[in-house]
């Protein structure tokens, strides 16, 4: 019978009040004159605003509720008396330095600088330890504005970054406990212990001072780790300080170290029993509290960690110290242990299990899954753990490791995937799982589902994108067309303008000359009327009668036409409406065998294959420069009665086939004996024809696979210049690569009659020369494609450089800026150096180097800027002139001609195909001309206007260069602007610089005045004897009262009488009593 995990239900896990009685606490004050002899300076008000000004004294003490009571239920004369004394301290002139938390904030800053520089001796350490239990006094005592003022200013990162960078002497000093005991004291507030748990490194950094060999810092540290864990979400966060702790501390497991601590002996009682006490109040802590409250498996899961380290033995041997609190301790932990076996016990129908014996829980595992449906899995488990890796030296233990946090994450997840325990394992969700392999089947159903869903949304994402690239590309081209043909529209009304000025000058020169003639014989006719098509006729439409019919091949630069080697005798005619030789520019060559200096040599009878070979790609001598060489001793047709051409064939067939002739010879041989079964798979496999090389081959191959378009598809997009945005940029640039060669021509129309047994690449390059003129299409469509985006990298730089140099002619800062550095100059230099009318503007760069013979940090730059502040501010702002300069300074402009020329003569390039293939006949769907023909139009006006603006930049830059007395041609523009940028950098720089100086000259002024306030203070409170009255002693609070409750054992009072009933009850109950005895011997 399995019986649920029952509550643990301890009243006193949660917040403990102040007091533990009835009765009303006797509040005192802390100073040693009790309230009755104080006297009353002011009288008592009326009762109303008594307890007005009484609740807003309370209210900034922040005390717990049973406190507040007490407080209220005082007489009045009382309450008085509080009330001044207290206000007597706030508004005593003496406190009023030492009462802000920036003075010690401060100090403790100091404190942690110092450290790391030099060893404190007796008397540092000393005052310095008296700093920090001061604050920690008024985190106590001061009204709660002082609390909410140090946390406002980040009061707790201050003490937790000295914890950190504590040197090994501070650490074992009284220090390190003074500054425990203030993040004690601010936890003993309830807005202060919000904010240490809501820091995320705060506990982690705590935990760390255990590393400590000072015995009262120990005993500090774990009392706040055990007030915690009985703290509204504080369990898990030590539970993670103590893992941070596992690695902080190199430990092997966690909570190893207390457990070396608990069984060390000190050889001091009393610092051995504290010690000891702390160790075993937070091991019950982290046991009973947070989950620990009602989770059985959590709670034998934890003290399972325990026991294995051996805390068994330890507890046997800590009762020989024979002290009460300890004791207390001792008992409880083996009172919630006996009751957890006994309660896992009887989940199995027990009395006892004995957790050291492994047959023992095998045995119970397997009597409660046989004949049930899990019992294959446990076998299955069983036989995987058979199959585990096994070493002595227990090298391999990590996956035993992974097992047993897989079976932890089983056991303790909840049923949100949460683990009460720092989880072992990341993204470990155990509910997921089990409901994943529960709707395994209907999963895989989803899957395919979604599979299906994303393939088809893939699809229609590629169908979209591909029609709104479409889109976009018409949408651009029609807004490029719309620009350039309001731009030309412009320019034809300016120009027509200038035409009818020009002709209405021209009829009044002609009548002035005829008037001169007087009616002699001279006469002039009038002008002829401007041509038809306007003054901006292309002059791509006038092309002469007399051109040669065939253009010479396009002038690309980035992918020019490989050499085309002359073709053998009786070689194939060229593609219909092809020039010839793919307008190669040269006439075909004759195939009459002749030879010009020698006689005419015989015809060789070449013996030929039975099948296509692949080709050798030679240089073929021509038959008139044979006589009088080598070549001419040499019969080659000896070689071929000695070669065996049969194997020969086999080894360089153009045909594509699965050979192993080399690597089985054996099988080779009884395939040519000719088995049925290989007669009929040889009569069903096709064979490929390739006679392309065959690295080309394959990356043509891979290519294609990534165009996903089939061979027709391909020529239809290039037929119709890509009007689909079917081919990106950069698969055209890898087309480009893949141009059939002549060779490749000649060899793929020799087998043209097997086209259907090619393979995809000669397939691919073969239908690819069907096409007119294929190489120029290509090379036309990749230069329009590109054509926008080479223009918009290309006019930027023509326009910084255009702009940098009118703002530095024009900028006026720059020119006062200029008239002060000569002015200085001339000031500096004597003889020929001195007394100049002007100077390089490379000089600029050099004024950082003149440094101050009073400050080396001080640069002439830097007493520039200076300057400019007191007497001309408006020069600080020069950069606001020169905004465009650091972008000109990028600029090369051999390099930005260079490309502005490659794009004129792809230009012209394209009109060169444009007007062949407008002579010749098209085929349906060949929208070369139309499309091309508004290229042309838009492309050709939108690149003279970038011809125009380089040449203005030109022009201004040379002006530029002359403003500034620099000679021209000598220095490109990047070196120029860039000049004139690093100097701008170099003047913002030291601008910032002066700023960092004076914050630091104006910083160090404040804390001097700040060391001379903080002094005198001291020195009056040296001066001045006088008791200090009226401070209300609220030296314990609610985290206080927990500390205390935890360390004395009162937070398990209630378990522990409990367990002395269950003492009594087991003297009659043999059996019990002998089980409880051998639990608690145990040996770990």
């Amino acid at each position: 019978m399995i019986m649920a995990p029952r509550k643990r239900n301890r009243h006193a896990l949660g917040f403990l009040c102040c007091f533990g009685g009835s009765d009303l606490p006797e509040i005192n004050l802390k100073d040693n004159n009790p309230l009755q002899f104080l006297e009353f300076s002011v009288p008592i008000p009326p009762a109303e605003e008594l307890n007005a000004r009484f609740a807003e004294l309370v209210d900034e003490l922040d005390l717990t509720d049973k406190n507040r009571e007490a407080m209220f239920a005082l007489p009045p004369e009382k309450k008085w008396q509080i009330y001044c004394s207290k206000k007597k301290e706030q508004e005593d002139p003496n406190k009023l330095a030492t009462s802000w938390p920036d003075y010690y904030i401060d100090r403790i800053n100091s404190m942690a600088a110092m450290q790391t520089l030099y060893a404190f001796d007796e008397e540092e350490t000393e005052m310095k330890n008296k700093i920090v239990e001061d604050l920690k006094t008024a985190l106590r005592t001061q009204p709660m504005r002082f609390v909410t003022r140090f946390i406002e200013l980040d009061g707790l990162s201050c003490l937790l970054n000295f914890l950190k960078s504590m040197d090994y002497e501070t650490s074992e000093s009284r220090i390190h406990t003074s500054v425990i005991g203030c993040i004690k004291a601010l936890m003993n507030n309830s807005q202060g212990r919000a904010h240490v748990l809501a820091h995320p490194e705060s506990i982690n950094i705590i935990s760390q001072s255990l590393r400590t060999e000072n015995i009262k810092t120990k005993i500090a540290v774990l009392e706040i780790l055990g007030a915690v864990c009985l703290v509204p979400d504080g369990h898990k966060k030590v539970l993670q300080a103590m893992l941070h702790y596992q690695v902080y501390a190199a430990e092997r497991t966690r909570f190893q170290s207390l457990l070396n601590e608990l069984d060390r002996s000190m050889g001091r009682y009393r610092d051995e029993v504290n010690l000891k006490t702390a160790i075993m109040s937070f091991i019950n802590a982290v046991l009973n509290a947070g989950a620990g409250e009602d989770n059985l498996e959590f709670r034998l899961h934890l003290r399972y960690e325990f026991l294995m380290l051996g805390i068994q033995p330890v507890i046997d041997k800590l009762r020989g110290h024979e002290n009460a609190t300890l004791d207390r301790h001792l008992d409880f932990f083996e009172m919630v242990r006996n009751e957890d076996d006994l309660e896992l016990a009887k989940r199995f129908d027990l009395i006892h299990i004995d957790t050291k014996s492994a047959s023992q829980m095998f045995e119970l595992i397997k009597k409660r899954l046989k004949h049930t449906d899990a019992y294959p899995y446990l076998l299955s488990i069983l036989q995987h753990c058979l199959q585990m890796p096994y070493k002595r030296n227990g090298g391999n233990f990590q996956q035993w490791q992974l097992l047993d946090r897989i079976l932890q994450q089983i056991v303790l997840q909840d049923e949100r995937g949460d683990d009460p325990d720092i989880a072992p394992l990341e993204n470990f969700n155990v509910k997921n799982i089990i409901k994943m392999l529960v709707n395994e089947n209907e999963v895989k159903q989803w899957r395919d589902q979604a599979e299906k869903f994303r393939k088809d949304h893939a699809e229609l994402m590629s169908r979209l994108e591909k029609k709104e690239r479409e889109c976009e590309t018409k949408t651009q081209e029609k807004d490029e067309m719309m620009k350039t043909l309001n731009k030309m529209k412009d320019k034809l009304q300016k120009e027509s303008l200038e035409l009818r000025q020009t002709r209405d000058q021209m009829n009044d020169l002609v009548a002035q000359l005829n008037e001169f003639s007087q009616g002699g014989s001279i006469s002039f006719p009038p002008p002829p009327p401007p041509p038809p098509g306007g003054p901006l006729a292309l002059s791509s439409s006038h092309m002469s009668e007399n051109l040669p019919p065939l253009p010479p091949p396009l002038p690309f630069s980035s992918c020019p036409p490989p050499p085309a080697p002359p073709p053998p005798p009786g070689g194939p005619p060229p593609p219909p409406g092809a020039p010839p030789f793919f307008s190669m520019g040269v006439p075909p060559p004759s195939t009459t065998t002749f030879s010009t200096s020698g006689p005419s040599l015989k015809k060789k009878s070449i013996p030929q294959p039975s099948h296509p070979l692949k080709s050798f790609n030679w240089a073929k001598l021509s038959e008139e420069r044979i006589h009088g060489t080598i070549w001419n001793e040499i019969d080659d047709l000896k070689a071929f009665k000695v070669l065996d051409l049969e194997d020969f064939e086999k080894m360089f067939s153009a045909y594509q086939r699965h050979q192993d002739l080399l690597t089985n010879p054996s099988s080779c041989k009884q395939k040519e004996m000719g088995s049925t079964e290989d007669l009929y798979l040889s009569t069903r496999k096709v064979k490929e024809l390739s006679v392309i090389d065959g690295r080309r081959a394959q990356n043509c191959v891979i290519l294609l696979s990534k165009l996903k378009l089939s061979n027709e598809e391909i020529r239809q997009a290039i037929l119709k210049m890509d009007e689909q945005e079917d081919l990106a940029k950069d698969m055209l640039e890898q087309l480009l690569k893949f141009v059939p060669e002549k060779s490749d021509t000649d060899l793929l129309e020799e087998h043209k009659h097997e086209i259907e047994r090619m393979a995809r690449a000669d397939r691919f390059l073969f239908e690819m020369s069907r096409i007119d003129h294929y190489q120029q299409r290509l090379q036309a469509l990749f230069f329009k494609k590109k054509f926008p985006e080479r223009l918009a990298e290309a006019k930027p730089k023509v326009e910084a450089i255009l702009l940098a140099s009118k703002e530095l002619i024009r900028s006026k800062r720059l020119r006062q800026l200029l008239e002060v550095v000569l002015a200085f100059g001339n000031y500096m230099n004597k003889g020929q150096r001195g007394s100049a009318y002007g100077f390089k503007v490379s000089s600029l760069n050099k004024i950082a180097d003149t440094k101050s013979s009073i400050d080396r940090n001080i640069t002439l730059l830097h007493y520039l800027i200076m300057i400019f502040e007191k007497n001309y501010p408006d020069i600080l702002d020069i950069q606001s002139e020169l905004q465009h300069l650091p972008e000109a300074a990028k600029v090369n402009l051999v390099e930005l001609e260079k490309e502005v020329n490659n794009i004129k003569t792809g230009l012209k390039a394209v009109e060169t195909e444009l007007d062949y293939q407008k002579r010749r006949m098209r085929e349906s769907g060949d929208r070369f001309v139309p499309v091309m023909s508004d290229f042309i139009t838009v492309a050709s006006f939108s690149f003279s206007e970038l011809e125009d603006l380089l040449n203005e930049a030109r022009d201004k830059y040379a002006k530029a260069l002359k403003h500034f007395g620099e000679t021209e041609g000598k220095m490109q523009p990047d070196e120029f602007f860039g000049i004139f940028d690093t100097f701008l950098q170099s003047f913002g720089e030291a601008k910032q610089d002066l700023e960092n100086m004076r914050k630091k000259k104006e910083e160090e002024e404040r804390r001097a005045r700040m060391e001379a306030m903080l002094k005198e203070q001291r020195e009056k409170e040296r001066r001045q004897k006088k008791a200090k009255a009226g401070s209300i002693s609220e030296e314990s609070g609610e985290f206080d009262d927990l500390v205390s409750a935890l360390r004395s054992g009162e937070v398990f009072d209630k378990d522990l009488s409990k367990l002395k009933r269950n003492r009594k009850r087991s003297g009659n109950q043999g059996l019990e009593t002998s089980r409880e005895r051998v639990v608690t011997k145990l040996n770990y």
